[in-house]
């Protein structure tokens, strides 16, 4: 679906070692790097340290107290998601 939709290739499939995406013969075949991470660690995902450095910006800038860091990150999420930008697919 990526390939035909975006006429790109995936190259790297990361997971946190669940049984579901346990597909070696897959991945070799179609020449997909498997990275596998802790499990229950959202923090080696750039795009969470993305997500909360954007968060942190936005409660700094508006002077909010940290009661309302749901929301900004809420906030983050949406901004983040309608800026296009390439910059994290070239991690």
């Amino acid at each position: 679906m990526i390939k035909k939709q975006y006429s790109a290739r995936v190259k790297v499939v990361r997971t946190d070692n669940g049984p579901t995406f346990a597909i070696p013969q897959f991945y070799a075949s179609k020449g997909i790097m498997h990275q596998i991470t802790c499990v229950e660690s959202p923090q080696q995902n750039g795009k969470h340290q993305h997500v909360f450095n954007v968060g942190r910006a936005l409660l700094f800038q508006s002077k909010l107290p940290k009661q309302f860091w749901s929301y900004v990150i809420l906030h983050a999420t949406y901004i983040i998601n309608r800026v296009p930008s390439t910059l994290l697919e070239n991690k």
